[in-house]
């Protein structure tokens, strides 16, 4: 049994999973950071809308599939074995990153939002089954650590994949061929990682899978109703992402329009916002006993609303001000 989180990384167990959903973190946002970055200072060579209005659709076509067909997702992962699922998974985003690398190279800006929206959709399917093995990978104590190490090295994987992707996207003239082989080469890593995964079962082999998401969606939503502390925990979780989202989303062009910075401007700020959730994440173990400890979300809620209207006091931009208003109330 591992003494503490840390040495989860050291077991057959845990590390290639780890590696596996390191990795396709780490590559959405090497994919997604390079495009915003791209748009927020290119966009007028691309298409007549503007950078505000591009970041925002990247932002929603990447998250659209999590709410489109999560609930179809979460069926796969409990009716087949996960690691056959997550093999599938990675081979796939191969090819969602060769088509990227087409548009990049072509500059063809829908091709560039098909991939996204598609690596949005290999995220959804990736996430019960990242969240489903967990607990059949590791005993009740090390479930915490566990989880705390997903969740920090899911913001390590933000910021490194947004540094990476903001570096390379700024070579000049370059910056969109390194982007293209960078992308390929860490899915066929991740996909190489996935392989040295321990078999874990189906939940339930009979389980008929309903393909309608709506309907699906509305079924899941209703159970979930009958239980207060589950609701309870995915509306705070959904909030949480959703919170955060919002704020990586506008970085680039709060970097640009506000700061009057550079790309590099923008790296330096997802790092910091990084390395704050990686930190979090781990304290999480030690403040709970390896516990699930629902005392700590308060805490929580309220340093990301104080905070948040600390950034509102310190920007003399209007239209900021409006955006984080309406993220925080």
């Amino acid at each position: 049994m591992a003494h503490n989180q840390f040495d989860l990384l050291k077991t057959k167990r845990f590390l290639p999973f780890f590696l596996t959903q390191f990795l396709g973190a780490f590559n959405d946002n090497v994919f997604k950071q390079s495009l915003i970055i791209l748009l927020a200072f290119n966009a007028a060579s691309m298409t007549t809308l503007s950078a505000s209005t591009l970041a925002n659709l990247c932002a929603g076509l990447f998250i659209l599939p999590f709410f489109l067909f999560s609930a179809t997702a979460g069926q796969l992962a409990d009716k087949y074995e996960k690691t056959k699922l997550i093999k599938i998974i990675k081979g796939i985003e191969i090819l969602i990153m060769l088509l990227a690398a087409i548009g990049f190279h072509f500059e063809q800006l829908w091709l560039l939002l098909t991939a996204l929206f598609l690596m949005g959709t290999h995220s959804t399917a990736f996430g019960p089954i990242k969240y489903a093995i967990l607990p059949q990978a590791l005993t009740k104590n090390e479930l915490i650590g566990g989880n705390a190490l997903v969740e920090m090295g899911t913001s390590l994987a933000i910021l490194f994949g947004a540094m990476l992707g903001g570096f390379l996207i700024a070579i000049k003239p370059e910056g969109k061929e390194f982007v293209s082989i960078a992308i390929l080469i860490i899915a066929v890593i991740g996909f190489i990682s996935c392989w040295r995964i321990p078999r874990a079962e189906s939940a339930n082999t009979e389980l008929k899978i309903n393909w309608n998401p709506i309907t699906e969606t509305w079924r899941n939503f209703l159970f979930i109703r009958q239980n207060r502390t589950i609701l309870l925990s995915i509306l705070a979780i959904s909030w949480f992402w959703f919170y955060g989202a919002t704020f990586l989303t506008q970085i680039p062009n709060y970097t640009k329009q506000v700061l009057g910075g550079d790309e590099h401007v923008v790296t330096f700020l997802l790092t910091i916002f990084s390395v704050g959730i990686a930190i979090g994440s781990l304290l999480c173990e030690k403040l709970s006993d390896k516990k699930v400890e629902l005392g700590l979300v308060p805490f929580g809620s309220i340093g990301l609303t104080c905070f948040g209207i600390d950034l509102y006091l310190a920007t003399a931009h209007e239209l900021l001000q409006v955006i984080t208003l309406l993220m925080l109330f």
